[in-house]
């Protein structure tokens, strides 16, 4: 079992002093939230009994050196941080106050966990945050990695939030590794696209989202690896849910006909849907995304270089 989880999810911190020194002794990680970063970037933690300092350096791997920046640390006010626990001071009014260090404890994930991935190797992460190009992810204890935007889906999107809310539990697959930066894939655990079709039948009408309108045709996602082809109409916008009646499903040249019955506007502020992953732990080495028989063939191999 991975111990080294996304922040917020190890929830395991001492009750008391006596437990504190038996997390010291034996060099467990805990888990406390974040309550201030302080004017020299020091977080101040509250671990219930006691509040904790991570001094700036001990915040992360990387702000020491300055590969890491320092938003890294002002970013975890008001959330949960990993740490372990170094031993106990007193501040200027004689207060007792626990030494943390984050970057220890993420050395130690780096050291046990992360440095021993493999490329297809499928693992839990936390969306942190998200920019146009992608999703950013916890990995464990805070050591961040990227989902590229065309790595999300299979189903193309303008932006993460399409898929993702900030805080959800995600998982993903390791996609390439290069000098110890990982970058992950998220695609892979969506589904075939045989899998994805055998949810629809010819006749049905379902719901969908539109995803993008060309000169041809209006591309409507139906399941985030699968897509279909509707024919133009009128005052539809990118974004908006339709509802479309299945005109035909054609597994050789993995295309499905659409007509759009009616549209009900364009809302982000709607919740992306739950996500169905049809792979959840283990490794992959190769996936196939294309129907058998289909003309052409859609993989992911998956070996670092």
């Amino acid at each position: 079992m991975n111990k080294y989880l996304p922040e917020g999810e190890l929830e395991n911190c001492p009750s008391d002093i006596s437990g504190a020194q038996d997390y010291i002794k034996n060099g467990t990680i805990a888990e406390a939230m974040c309550v201030l970063c302080t004017g020299e970037h020091d977080l101040i933690v509250d671990l219930g009994f006691i509040k904790g300092k991570i001094r700036r350096n001990d915040g992360a791997v990387g702000i020491d050196d300055g590969t890491t920046r320092d938003i890294a640390l002002i970013s975890r006010v008001n959330k949960p941080v990993s740490f372990r626990i170094l031993g106990f001071e007193k501040d200027n009014s004689g207060e007792t106050y626990a030494v943390l260090s984050r970057k220890l404890a993420q050395e130690e994930c780096i050291q046990n966990y992360i440095s021993r991935l493999k490329c297809g190797d499928i693992i839990d992460a936390k969306v942190t945050h998200m920019e146009q190009f992608g999703a950013f992810v916890d990995i464990g204890c805070g050591i961040p990695s990227l989902i590229p935007i065309d790595l999300i889906s299979v189903s193309r999107i303008s932006h993460p939030d399409d898929r993702f809310v900030i805080g959800q539990n995600i998982k993903a697959v390791v996609k390439s590794i290069d000098d110890g930066k990982i970058t992950l894939s998220h695609k892979e655990l969506l589904g075939t696209w045989q899998e994805n079709a055998d949810k629809f039948g010819i006749g049905e009408t379902v719901t969908g989202i539109v995803r993008s309108i060309e000169s041809y045709g209006i591309f409507v996602e139906l399941k985030p690896n699968l897509a279909g082809l509707a024919e133009l109409k009128p005052d539809i916008e990118v974004g908006s849910k339709v509802s479309v009646y299945i005109k035909a499903i054609i597994p050789q040249k993995m295309k499905i006909k659409l007509i759009i019955v009616d549209s009900f506007g364009n809302d982000k502020k709607e919740k992306p849907s739950d996500i169905e992953y049809y792979i959840t732990s283990g490794s992959l080495k190769r996936w196939k995304y294309s129907a058998d028989g289909a003309d052409k063939t859609i993989v992911t191999d998956f070996g670092c270089q």
